[in-house]
């Protein structure tokens, strides 16, 4: 027994030498500029991305993830102690999750107005913000800034 703790103590150190041996990656081996990096993702990929954003599945997520946070805030005191970035947070799911393709941006205040900005694709698009943003409690009031413009290919 004396004689095999020193060996396995050994081969622990002889495997922790051979692991260090490899250079780790530093800065001055990174890339210079995005078109060095190998890694940047195909135009399929990205595409595939942007329809998982946009899938059913991801529809419910946001939606159950928009319902949690009203269980939490009504624990908390309900819509006077809710945190302007918190509702604004809600909307901008509420619409991500049905509004495809928009470019959408929300601020809140304290008294529940709700500011609705950028671009969506079709009137059908525009005319759904409004509703949309109402189904968060707490909102009161829906500015809808947004634009309708076609997207750029």
């Amino acid at each position: 027994m004396k004689k095999l703790a020193p060996f396995f103590i050994s081969c622990l150190l002889l495997v922790g030498a051979a692991a260090c041996n490899d250079a780790s990656k530093t800065a001055e081996s990174a890339p210079d500029n995005v078109s060095q990096n190998p890694a940047s993702p195909a135009a399929q990929t990205t595409q595939e991305a942007k329809q998982d954003a946009q899938s059913e599945l991801r529809r419910r997520q946001l939606n159950q993830d928009i319902r949690a946070r009203e269980q939490r805030n009504n624990t908390t005191g309900g819509d006077a102690d809710r945190a302007t970035g918190d509702l604004a947070s809600e909307v901008r799911s509420k619409l991500e999750a049905n509004i495809p393709d928009g470019q959408l941006t929300v601020a809140a205040d304290q008294q529940g107005n709700v500011t609705v900005n950028g671009t969506v694709n079709n009137q059908d698009q525009y005319n759904k913000i409004q509703p949309l943003a109402k189904e968060i409690k707490g909102v009161k009031n829906v500015v809808n800034k947004a634009v309708v413009a076609k997207p750029q290919q």
